[in-house]
């Protein structure tokens, strides 16, 4: 019986974002985004780590949705701020559009020196939102040393699972 050849192909995933210094470099839409977020940091539930994730949502009429961590002893119980972004969203303003999505994180010491990227979770959350919203979802994660805004999830999250993947599919 003749061996089956196999064909290997190599592909190469790149992904594009920016980078500022400081917030404050940031265009006004999104510098008030990530003080909203990060105001919101400021009430996550967050005993167990003190790293407190604020996430602020805009929708299309302009409304900033608000989500924090909420940590739980019964790990892993809890939700982070981003999913909880979404979901406040999505129970009071399922009818809207969301533009964009900050996420800031707060130590003793203030805001995180590195931004803080989205868990796997939430990436596929934001992933599923896009889907939902038809859009792409500008990402702005804040620090303290560096900003970064990446414009679409799958410039964080390549190779997504999605409806596609699922049988049969749905519209």
């Amino acid at each position: 019986m003749a061996k089956k050849s196999t064909m290997i192909r190599t592909k190469t995933i790149s992904v594009s974002y920016q980078e500022f210094d400081s917030t404050e470099e940031l265009e006004e839409n999104d510098r008030a985004l990530v003080n909203e977020a990060s105001k919101a940091a400021l009430n996550a539930y967050a005993p167990y780590s003190m790293f407190r994730v604020g996430a602020a949502l805009r929708l299309e009429n302009g409304i900033i949705v608000k989500g924090v961590n909420v940590e739980n002893a019964a790990f892993p119980s809890g939700i982070c701020a981003e999913r909880s972004a979404i979901a406040a969203f999505i129970t009071g303003h399922r009818g809207e559009k969301p533009l964009a999505i900050a996420i800031a994180a707060l130590t003793d010491e203030g805001l995180s020196g590195e931004p803080v990227t989205p868990c796997g979770n939430c990436r596929q959350a934001i992933a599923e939102e896009e889907s939902r919203s038809g859009k792409p979802l500008r990402i702005i994660l804040a620090g303290a040393k560096k900003t970064i805004v990446i414009d679409g999830i799958n410039n964080l999250l390549p190779l997504q699972f999605s409806k596609n993947n699922l049988r049969p599919p749905i519209p």
